[in-house]
Order: C-alpha cells, then sequence, then structure tokens
C-alpha cells in the first residue's frame, strides 16, 4: 500500500479506530455466531475499523445455562476461533471474541485476541458474579484458578492471562487490554492496572442483561473508568437473540474516551451492527505525560504485566475523522451543554469578582465600557457581583473614553449599557491628551501628518489605562480588566496598557468564541435587568474592532480579524495547543476536520452567520502559522506579567501562577518547522 502523505492518514496523528460489535445472538450455536462475526469483522475491514470488539460469550451466546458444560459446543467454539482468526486477518482487523475455553480441567469465560491471521493471547474473566440472576461460578473458573499462564487452543500454544497487555510494534500508542463484564463492576478492575501497565485502549467484553437503569450505569463506569484511568474505554453487550427464559438484552455498545462519549449504538435492535470511533491515543499519552498523579499511581500501584506484540494491520486511510469534533472548543454544540457551560462560567467570574472586593474591602470599581464584546462582559460581571453583596451599582465607575477612531455606534452602545444597568456612567474624551502627548513625543500627526502607526494606537490605549487607573486612585476603587484568553494568546494587547492591566481581571480565563455566547446567555436569563437587553443585542452585532485607527476612505473599520484571524480559528488553536500540546499538523488536520464543510455538522446556538464558513488548508496553515509565532515568540512577556484573575475553562488559563508557564524570550521555529515539515503548500 503506498505511504499516504500524513495530512491524508489520522493514524499518523496519533487515532486508532475502534468498534464496538452487537451481532444477532443464536443460542448455542457457534457456526451461526461465527457467520454473524465474520459478516462484522468484513464491515469492520471495510471501514478501515483497527479494533474490533464482541459482547462477553459471543460464539456460543452468555444465557445458555449448563450447555456450557457440553464437549460438543465447546470443541466447536474452538473450530469456529480459528476460522474467525483467518478472517480477521483477510479484513486487516484485530478482534476480540468472547469464547468458553477449557485449560485443563477447568473452564473458563474468555476474551479471544485475533490478529494476522493468528490467536494473539487468551484473557480470562476474573471476577464471576454469583448473585441475583449470576451464578457463574457453577460453570467456571476464576482467572486466579487457571493452572498456567499458557492456553493451548487448536494445537497452537498462547499467552492465557488477566492483564495480558497488546501493543502494535509499528503505530505507536496502540496499546490495549481486555477485561470482561463484572470485571469492571469490581472495586479494583482490571483495567485499572491494565492502564497503569500502559494500555490506552480499554476493552469490555459484557453481557449485562439489561433492566430499568441499568444502561444509565454501565455509561457511567464506562466514563469514569476512562477518566480515572486516562484511557478510551470500549464496552460492548449482548443484544437480540440472546435467551429471554428469565432475563432480557439490550445490546449497548459504547465508547468514551477520557471521559467523553464518542460513539453510542442503538439499543433494542433486532440487526447485527457496529458502533465505530476514531479514538486519540495519542492525546491519552499527552494527558498521562502531563499528569505528574499518573505515574506516581503506576510506580506505586502498577504491576510487571505481559506483553504480547503484534503488527497493527495497515489501511487505507481517507482524510476522515469519526468522532465528535466541535468547530468552537470552548463552546458546545449541544445547546444544554452549553447553558450549563454558561452557567458555570459567568458565575465563576462573579465568584472571584466578589472574592477579591471582599478581601480588599472595595466597595467600588472602576472599568472603561468600549460597546465591544470583553467589556460588556465584564460590566454584566460587575453587575452580578454587586447585586449579590447587596452593594448599590452607582459604586460600579464606569467610562467611556473615546479616542480618534471611537464609531458613534459602539459610544452610543456604551451609553446605552451604563444606562439600562443603572452604573454610574461618564465620558471622557482622550483627544486632546492624546494630541498633547503625541506633539511631545514629535509624532508627525501632531503636525497634521495622518500617520497612524503603532504610536498612535497606543497612545490612545495607554492614555486610557492612565485615566482608570487615576480616577481608582481618586475614588478608593479599583480598576476592572477586560482583556479576554483570547487576546492574552494572540497579545493583541499593549503591554502594560489597555486590555493587558488591571487591579483584577474576570474575563482573562474566558476565550473569545464564549464571551458572545455568555452575554447573550445573560440577556436571555435576565440576570441583570431587561432593560439591558436591547444594548446587548446591539453589541453582540458589532463588529469586533480596537478602534484606534480612523476608517479608511472607503469606510471600512479597523477589523482586529483581518489583521490576527478570526476568533473561531485561534479559539481552536489555542485549545488543542495548550490543552492537549499537539503538534501544529495535527493542529490544522483538525482544524480543517471541523471547518472544512460549513454546511455540514452542528453549530452552538446563536452562532453569527459570519462565522458558519469553511475554511480550507492553505487559508487554516497560514493563520495557524501566525498563531504560533505569536504564541510562542512574541507575546509571552504579556503573560507573565498578567493581573489575578480567575480560571474559567479547561486547560485554558495563560497566568503564569496556572496553567502556562513559559520563557518570555522564546522562539517558535520548531513548531513552524513541524507543521510546514508535515503540512503541504505555503
Amino acid at each position: 500500500m503506498p505511504e499516504a502523505h500524513p495530512f491524508h492518514c489520522a493514524a499518523t496523528h496519533g487515532f486508532v479506530r475502534v468498534a464496538a460489535a452487537t451481532p444477532v445472538v443464536h443460542i448455542a450455536d457457534p457456526v451461526a455466531n461465527a457467520a454473524e462475526h465474520a459478516a462484522l469483522i468484513r464491515q469492520a475491514g471495510d471501514q478501515g475499523v483497527d479494533l474490533l470488539v464482541f459482547p462477553e460469550l459471543s460464539l456460543s451466546g452468555y444465557a445458555i445455562d449448563d450447555l456450557l458444560m457440553q464437549d460438543a459446543l465447546l470443541a466447536e467454539v474452538e473450530r469456529q476461533i480459528a476460522g474467525l482468526a483467518g478472517v480477521a486477518g483477510e479484513a486487516g482487523v484485530v478482534v476480540v471474541v468472547g469464547a468458553p475455553l477449557r485449560n485443563g480441567d477447568a473452564l473458563f469465560n474468555c476474551a479471544v485476541v485475533l490478529a494476522n491471521g493468528q490467536v494473539l493471547g487468551v484473557v480470562p474473566k476474573s471476577y464471576l458474579p454469583n448473585y441475583r440472576e449470576y451464578y457463574e461460578k457453577r460453570w467456571f473458573s476464576p482467572a486466579a484458578g487457571r493452572a498456567e499462564d499458557v492456553l493451548v487452543l487448536n494445537g497452537e500454544s498462547v499467552d492465557f492471562a488477566p492483564g495480558l497487555i497488546f501493543e502494535a510494534d509499528d503505530r505507536p500508542g496502540f496499546v490495549f487490554a481486555v477485561e470482561i463484564c463484572e470485571d469492571f463492576w469490581a472495586p479494583l478492575p482490571p483495567s485499572t492496572r491494565a492502564a497503569l501497565a500502559g494500555a490506552r485502549i480499554l476493552c469490555n467484553l459484557s453481557a449485562s442483561n439489561i433492566v430499568i437503569g441499568k444502561a444509565d450505569e454501565r455509561a457511567v463506569l464506562c466514563a469514569s473508568q476512562s477518566v480515572r484511568t486516562q484511557s478510551a474505554y470500549v464496552f460492548a453487550a449482548s443484544g437480540w437473540g440472546e435467551s429471554t427464559t428469565d432475563l432480557a438484552w439490550d445490546g449497548q455498545a459504547t465508547i468514551h474516551e477520557l471521559g467523553a462519549k464518542l460513539a453510542e449504538g442503538p439499543r433494542f435492535s433486532l440487526e447485527s451492527h457496529l458502533t465505530v470511533a476514531d479514538v486519540d491515543v495519542a492525546r491519552i499519552g499527552l494527558d498521562r505525560l502531563r499528569n505528574g498523579t499518573f505515574a506516581d499511581c503506576a510506580r506505586l500501584e502498577g504491576e510487571a504485566a505481559t506483553v504480547v506484540p503484534f503488527s497493527a494491520p495497515g489501511r487505507d486511510d481517507t482524510d476522515t475523522l469519526l468522532r465528535p469534533l466541535d468547530r468552537f472548543p470552548f463552546v458546545p454544540d449541544d445547546p444544554a451543554r452549553l447553558d450549563r457551560d454558561c452557567y458555570e462560567a459567568f458565575n465563576i467570574q462573579v465568584q472571584g469578582l466578589m472574592r477579591r472586593m471582599t478581601a480588599t474591602g472595595a466597595e467600588r470599581l472602576v472599568i472603561g465600557v468600549s460597546g465591544g464584546l470583553d467589556s460588556t462582559q465584564a460590566l454584566l460581571v460587575a453587575c452580578r457581583a454587586f447585586d449579590r453583596l447587596d452593594l448599590p451599582r452607582t459604586g460600579i465607575l464606569a467610562y467611556t473614553l473615546p479616542g480618534f477612531a471611537t464609531s458613534e455606534t459602539t459610544k452610543a452602545s456604551a451609553w446605552a449599557l451604563m444606562r439600562a444597568l443603572e452604573v454610574t456612567g461618564a465620558e471622557i474624551d482622550i483627544r486632546p491628551a492624546a494630541e498633547r502627548m503625541l506633539a511631545d513625543i514629535g509624532h508627525p500627526y501632531a503636525d497634521g501628518q495622518p500617520v497612524h502607526d503603532i504610536t498612535f494606537e497606543n497612545v490612545q490605549a495607554g492614555l486610557r489605562t492612565d485615566y482608570l487607573f487615576r480616577l481608582a486612585n481618586q475614588n478608593r476603587a479599583f480598576v476592572l480588566g477586560t482583556g479576554d484568553l483570547s487576546e492574552l494568546a494572540l497579545g493583541w494587547c499593549t503591554y502594560g496598557v489597555g486590555d493587558h492591566m488591571s487591579h483584577y481581571n474576570v474575563n482573562g480565563g474566558v476565550a473569545k468564541t464564549l464571551i458572545r455566547h455568555l452575554i447573550r446567555w445573560v440577556a436571555d436569563g435576565d440576570l441583570v435587568g431587561a432593560a439591558a437587553t436591547p444594548a446587548l443585542k446591539a453589541v453582540l452585532a458589532t463588529e469586533i474592532s480596537p478602534e484606534l485607527v480612523p476608517a479608511g476612505a472607503d469606510g471600512r473599520i479597523q477589523s482586529t480579524e483581518a489583521t490576527v484571524g478570526p476568533y473561531p480559528l485561534n479559539d481552536f488553536f489555542l485549545f488543542h495547543v495548550t490543552r492537549f500540546g499537539f503538534c501544529p499538523s495535527k493542529v490544522a488536520w483538525l482544524a480543517h476536520q471541523a471547518w472544512k464543510d460549513a454546511a455540514t455538522g452542528h453549530w452552538p446556538a446563536h452562532t453569527p452567520e459570519a462565522e458558519r464558513v469553511a475554511y480550507d488548508l492553505p487559508v487554516i496553515k497560514a493563520w495557524l502559522r501566525q498563531f504560533l509565532v505569536r504564541f510562542f515568540q512574541t507575546s509571552q512577556f504579556k503573560r507573565s506579567a498578567l493581573p489575578n484573575g480567575p480560571k474559567v475553562v479547561t486547560g485554558g488559563s495563560l497566568s503564569p501562577r496556572g496553567d502556562w508557564r513559559a520563557p518570555s524570550d522564546g522562539n517558535a521555529r520548531v513548531w513552524l518547522d513541524e507543521l510546514d515539515a508535515n503540512i503541504p503548500g505555503d
């Protein structure tokens, strides 16, 4: 098979395609069950699946009681395993099937791992339920009761032990382990030690009859185990066809990764089917690398495990990713989740400010209100904090500070907000002071020349900060910052002035894409008064601009995103670079997966039409290059001097006292080189 370019290969970026199989069950009929298995294995191969997991005792059926002790049935199971090994090899899939197998004079409930046309190993069930409807000890011996660690199957000796680690020698991170049903209901599941031994994908072959509420219990266990072990968890339960003499079966199939559900199959289906998702084993490895607790636990509690190497079957990869991927990682697509996130984010901001005010004994604060997104959100937080502290909003001293390029639209929005929120509003025109400073330093603008350079811009930004701090001194107050997480990442803030400096900054842990939704959430929830709603909607409809340079001859205003790039893309880059430490080529590949077709997928509620656009690879790469330079090379010195403020989103603090600590004199070369080496084009 020709080698695919890394951009077109999910496997290159650390993904393993896994599937939970839900076959129709034929009671005590290994031949018919093997035929169902073979069809699903071939289907999995056609879909590019790397690892396929079947339910418990899938070759014999689970609810067959004493038929498990019949020699004819057991012998047929062994014969069918040999045939399925060949099918798995032809399909290029690693397959885990459930089977009752003999070892000496004992019978074991087993998971059989097949790859490359052979049996790689057999994992016996450790914990046999023998309560309520279960009586597995009537037939099976537990893993601890085995006489040896080798089992002879169809004339071949294979490893036979709980906790076997199966590791691909040609796909880094493709390492998995297997447990069976009751094993993961135990206080210490075998998969826990398997994860500590290096397994990144944990597989559960389950029968698990269904009763009311049990599906939720299984889902909680799968999610929590994947979080606790920092792994992916693949769960496959028996479904249609199992005996309903006394029990019923729903065929639940789920795939979780680090607590998040990637895929869930239909329950109570009457047909064989697969539940497929791509799990990110590279992400799992990076999380374990970052989390010292995992390594400490592995040293204290881990045990030596038998590692079974295998060659991962090759497959023709396509530019497709089968897993949920948010275009806006800081803004969930699901409306209920977005509502919950906004509730938590807003209250984190409010409570952070309340604590700072009570600690300092402050009853006033000073804030600059521009009529833009960030200052609006900070003002809303201040109002809610004052309300909860039973302080009058008149103690919020809000100032609009128009400069050379301030539009009537934003100034009107600022005044509408201040009046509607009943804060103490005032206006200070900074142009006379700016003109005096420009004249004092001999800037060409003072001589009537329209030179709108960085000095011209930052004179305005600096004066605004000077006024706010002096006003705070005068009124025994402190300055509330407004700069957001996205601006801090990009360095889109003048050092020591403007959005970079304050006595406390409530927005420093909130991404720009989330702030838009927070403002709408506050308005819809009437948390600060209905009178502010029209003004808030006006702010949401305003283009993002620093308004430091007058509009051009064509009337176009200074656009922030035209300079630093679209905030949706920048926030996507920020999330995946800082939260997971992904290399740039993977970030670009994921961004292309998320944004290549704006006509498909879900959008967070109220996403502006301007953000519902597609981005092709050259555009993504160009903006990512700029992000890398800004983030790693030119703006860390600003983040090293950040004011206090609460962390709000996961992995989202750029405070030098929090999640992100880096040298101020670093460079972006290694990231730029990696991107250019692996993503084609300029």
